[in-house]
């Protein structure tokens, strides 16, 4: 075994080049590539924030033209009509999104179980579709269809049966076009973190389907089913123009306060009250977003 000599050195090894505060200083942090998204937030969505609230807290006096902070248009919001309207949208988000969750939820289960993966990709993409498929074209589709001169009510006589698609019951029927497939996009890959093997025990220990879906799957499920529910509520809470092209002001809704408050169809100067019902709407989106993100991780974690 030879020595290796004094002095001499040993290329054999190589050792790492040591940090320097130099090269500290050339590698960027992370959150810089985060900062051009966080102006274009800041600016597309904090100055109409601002402006928002700035209005919904502002009154001019119409003799001298001078503007006062109070909370008179907040306390208009939540009376007569604007209360109304605003209960109105409420009722009907929360019918269209109950009806659209449990209709949606077995037509996603057909899904994932189907073995025809061409039924499966076909009805997916049809439902990426019909989730965004909404506004004008939606609203004159239906009137075209099932109007008080449409096809089918003309065809099956259904306006002497007391059909009436321009009535809270029409305006559910059209907001489910776009929630149930939204419904099916949301619950399908919760679907399928189901484990096989969840399904196998629960038939060895002798459940039945029906139990294993009310004692396993079902609880398991709960939290993506009750954030799916919520995600339809926001949806048909914010919907604005196709109830706007179908129904106008027939059917109080929140949405359409706010647009006649803005316009001055019916009082001229409500357009501080808009805000403030604005204000509401930004309220009313903050508690369901504060139910689905809590529901979303919980939901997570079951399913990864």
């Amino acid at each position: 075994m030879t020595a290796t000599p004094v002095g001499t050195s040993d290329f054999s090894r190589v050792d790492a080049p040591p940090v320097t505060r130099a090269g500290r200083r050339r590698a960027a942090p992370g959150w810089v590539a985060v900062v051009p998204l966080l102006l274009f937030v800041a600016v597309a969505f904090g100055v109409p924030a601002v402006a928002m609230l700035n209005g919904a807290f502002t009154v001019k006096d119409p003799a001298t033209g001078a503007s006062s902070y109070t909370t008179a248009n907040l306390t208009a919001s939540l009376k007569g009509a604007y209360l109304t309207a605003l209960t109105g949208s409420v009722k009907l988000s929360a019918v269209s999104a109950a009806i659209g969750a449990v209709v949606g939820l077995p037509l996603a289960q057909a899904v994932v179980t189907s073995r025809s993966r061409a039924l499966r990709e076909s009805v997916l993409t049809a439902s990426g579709v019909l989730a965004n498929f909404g506004g004008v074209p939606l609203a004159f589709a239906f009137v075209a269809t099932l109007g008080n001169a449409g096809v089918l009510t003309e065809h099956l006589g259904l306006t002497a049966k007391g059909w009436d698609l321009y009535s809270f019951w029409g305006l559910v029927i059209v907001y489910l076009y776009f929630l149930i497939p939204m419904m099916v996009l949301t619950m399908t890959p919760a679907l399928e973190g189901l484990r096989v093997q969840w399904r196998e025990a629960a038939r060895n220990s002798g459940a039945t389907t029906l139990q294993y879906w009310l004692h396993v799957a079902l609880p398991v499920l709960a939290p993506t089913l009750l954030g799916g529910f919520v995600l339809l509520f926001g949806m048909a809470f914010a919907a604005y123009a196709t109830a706007a092209a179908m129904v106008g002001s027939s059917i109080p809704l929140v949405t359409l306060q706010i647009a006649d408050a803005i316009s001055g169809n019916v009082l001229v100067g409500q357009e501080n009250v808009a805000l403030a019902l604005s204000l509401d709407m930004v309220l009313v989106a903050g508690l369901v977003m504060a139910v689905y993100l809590p529901l979303q991780r919980r939901s997570a974690r079951w399913l990864s």
